[in-house]
């Protein structure tokens, strides 16, 4: 997409930076994670087409959701709760590439699991990014586990949780936001909107325009934000941080983001989307409008964007590079932590 084009997808929210008190550096940073994170995706379907990697599931258009949410909390401090398209998510919260190309290529050096996992389980106990199962919508209820601890604890911790606007269907999402509310928890709930459940489009999964709608229902603010303009997203977590943090409770926040990828590697879109649907989609590319936006303020130039596009090219590089080298996992460690393993005696099983 051309910069033209990025320029003409206006924010609404008509506020500089500087009035909002955000300062060039951290604009700089955050496009440098929105890069990174398109980089890393870019890579792992490289590696899934070689077959090296058996899948992907992508995060390509979520990166202004991720990265501006992430970006507000204490990194140090805080909880992540991802799911399978956090990539710029588990990056801004401590993860270079190298470790999520681990994941990808099930090696045995996976911080998540071992290799264990099927890529896109991301998880760090070093980063405070608690580890996802299969399930969809599970991990928001392990979200209120974690921000009902810090409660008890008096540790003023908090807790971003993400899902897709499909998750939003189940149960535990119910379950989820009703007790973040009742007891006052220091939780996000990060909706990112695609606008698809793999096929399903958002009108046949739910009666109302927007996620953010049900909110009400459980006693707590409701946001939806535009997800191509990183800036608003900032904002937005910005102001549900600082309410988690005084102890007034959860905020759902739902960021409507472009897909730019089929569902996963196994997945044609094709076969549910028009082509001009997924033209039009590419618009509103986070990348390219959160560029833009960036030299329209005056905070990117040419010298400032080749140091950038430099950095993320030998981060993703470096990075493969550690990853395909790394151990593959030993197939005699198959069991490991899955039974329960004792001093058998000689000849007897585990």
């Amino acid at each position: 997409m051309s910069a033209r084009e990025a320029k003409a997808v206006k924010s609404p929210v008509e506020r500089t930076p500087q009035a909002l008190g955000v300062q060039d550096r951290e604009l700089l940073e955050m496009y440098y994670y929105v890069r990174l994170a398109r980089a890393v995706d870019e890579r792992m379907w490289a590696l899934q087409r070689s077959g090296q990697a058996a899948f992907v599931i992508s995060g390509q258009g979520h990166e202004g959701a991720q990265v501006g949410t992430v970006y507000a909390l204490d990194r140090d401090k805080d909880w992540l709760v991802p799911f399978y398209r956090s990539v710029a998510a588990v990056l801004v919260k401590g993860m270079p590439p190298a470790e999520i190309f681990l994941i990808q290529l099930s090696k045995a050096t996976d911080p998540s699991s071992g290799g264990r996992q099927m890529p896109g389980h991301y998880g760090h106990s070093g980063h405070k990014i608690l580890s996802t199962s299969s399930p969809v919508t599970t991990q928001l209820l392990h979200a209120d586990g974690i921000a009902y601890a810090a409660k008890l604890r008096g540790t003023g911790e908090i807790c971003v949780t993400e899902v897709g606007e499909g998750a939003t269907s189940e149960g535990d999402f119910h379950e989820a936001l009703n007790f973040a509310a009742v007891h006052k928890l220091g939780v996000i709930f990060l909706v990112e909107n695609n606008g698809y459940a793999i096929s399903v489009p958002v009108s046949k999964q739910m009666a109302v325009p927007n996620v953010s709608a049900r909110a009400a229902g459980y006693g707590m603010p409701g946001v939806t934000v535009d997800g191509s303009h990183v800036l608003d997203v900032y904002v937005a977590a910005r102001d549900a941080v600082a309410r988690a943090r005084r102890g007034d409770g959860p905020t759902l926040l739902e960021v409507k983001v472009p897909r730019l990828t089929a569902h996963s590697s196994d997945d044609r879109q094709e076969k549910y989307r028009s082509a001009d649907e997924i033209l039009h989609t590419k618009e509103h590319d986070p990348v390219h409008v959160f560029a833009a936006e960036l030299r329209a303020w005056g905070v990117l130039g040419e010298a400032q964007e080749r140091q950038i596009a430099e950095r993320v090219r030998r981060a993703v590089d470096e990075g493969t590079e550690l990853a395909e080298a790394a151990p593959a996992v030993d197939p005699a460690t198959a069991t490991r932590y899955v039974y329960y393993e004792h001093d058998a005696p000689p000849g007897r099983g585990r």
